[in-house]
């Protein structure tokens, strides 16, 4: 029994093989997409809402100075419809396709600084300049910054074919040109990347915060475990200590039926206490095994029938299923047979003993639900029947 005692002491380390969880990615990727779809958003806006509010009143203001205000219209309407499309897709979630629509924005962009005409070269009825930059950014977004890059490189050699075009190199043009190719370039780049920059790192607190609330979580659940293990350990520890306390004052007598009952069943729950700290594919079978092979040792014939595979069940609902089993266990006498039916829903604990009253002992059945698990208790007068029962809810 002294050995029983100490192998239980050490119950209260955690159990062999435990390893630490890492915490669910879907947060931390929650979080990454919340930051990105209010930067999508944002892009999204100020490609529309530059391209309406500012393109269009200058394209129609100064259409009748264009050199061909069809084309210009036309290009006007052709990024309409790509931003349109691009913009819905991206509020979606979804990527738009990158490399036609940059090869047909680059299209629009050729077209539009030709029909321009050298008079509109820089003023904003030449509307590329301020709007195409941010459709880029639209069409290259959730990519590597090369996706934006590249475009507005392609947009700024264009840009500077159209001025040689038209002859306009004058060191005014050209210093004009530089001006302009920086102006239209550096925010849209700047909200590229600082949107990615954001994403980032939010993801990265947010993996922090998690993995900080999984080790918070496990100490708990660990502080909690430790807990209460040691109040089981003092528990069986004091029953078996009472008894052996009583055995060895010589207030018991170590032939007396009840007596040996009782050790019986004190050993059983330190068993069983131990069973459970084991690191084993079916806890609760082990920890049934574990009084089966206490009840042999002490000379009782029992049969155990395990049909199906137990569900990984809270250790709370696992003691609950084998306490009262353990205990009936320890007052039988003659022979036994525990049953135990498993299937993903529910599980049962059945053992069937002689009534050690003897025949004619008839009790009124005993039933008791916890609101996890259900036991039964009944005598006919020749046996006794326990089970619980315990089901998914």
């Amino acid at each position: 029994m002294s050995a029983d005692l100490d192998t239980a002491a050490a119950a209260v380390v955690p159990p062999r093989g435990a390893a630490r969880a890492r915490p669910d990615g879907g947060p931390v990727v929650d979080v990454g997409r919340a930051s990105d779809q209010g930067a999508r958003i944002a892009a999204v806006a100020i490609a529309g809402v530059w391209h309406v509010a500012i393109g269009l009143p200058a394209l129609l203001g100064a259409r009748a100075d264009l050199a061909a205000p069809a084309v210009v219209a036309g290009g006007w309407l052709v990024t309409a419809a790509v931003g349109g499309y691009a913009g819905a897709r991206l509020l979606r979630g979804a990527r738009p396709p990158a490399l036609p629509l940059v090869v047909l924005l680059l299209v629009v962009d050729a077209a539009v600084f030709a029909a321009a005409g050298p008079q509109q070269l820089f003023t904003a009825a030449n509307w590329v300049w301020g709007t195409l930059g941010w459709f880029f950014v639209v069409v290259a977004w959730g990519r590597r910054i090369r996706w934006l890059l590249v475009p507005l490189a392609g947009h700024s050699l264009i840009a500077l074919a159209a001025l040689l075009g038209h002859g306009a190199t004058a060191p005014a043009d050209l210093t004009r040109y530089a001006m302009y190719v920086y102006g239209t370039s550096s925010l849209p780049v700047a909200v590229f990347a600082g949107a990615a920059v954001i994403a980032t790192l939010a993801r990265g607190r947010a993996d922090a915060a998690a993995a900080a609330l999984a080790v918070a979580a496990e100490r708990e659940a660990a502080e909690r475990a430790r807990q209460e293990r040691r109040a089981r350990l003092a528990l069986a520890g004091g029953a078996a200590g009472t008894v052996l306390a009583e055995l060895a004052d010589g207030r018991a007598d170590p032939a007396d039926p009840l007596v040996q009952r009782r050790c019986v069943l004190a050993a059983a729950r330190l068993r069983r206490l131990i069973a459970e700290s084991d690191d084993v594919p079916d806890p609760l079978l082990h920890e049934l095994r574990a009084a089966v092979d206490l009840a042999e040792r002490n000379g009782l014939p029992i049969e155990m029938v395990a049909v199906g595979t137990p569900p990984p069940l809270p250790v709370e609902v696992r003691r609950r299923l084998v306490d009262p089993p353990t205990a009936a266990l320890a007052e039988a006498s003659g022979w036994a047979r525990l049953t135990v039916v498993a299937g993903p829903d529910e599980v049962a604990v059945s053992l069937v003993t002689p009534e050690v009253a003897g025949p004619g002992a008839v009790g009124a059945p005993v039933a008791a639900d916890d609101g996890q698990v259900e036991h039964t208790d009944e005598r006919d007068g020749e046996i006794r029947w326990t089970q619980t029962r315990w089901r998914r809810t």
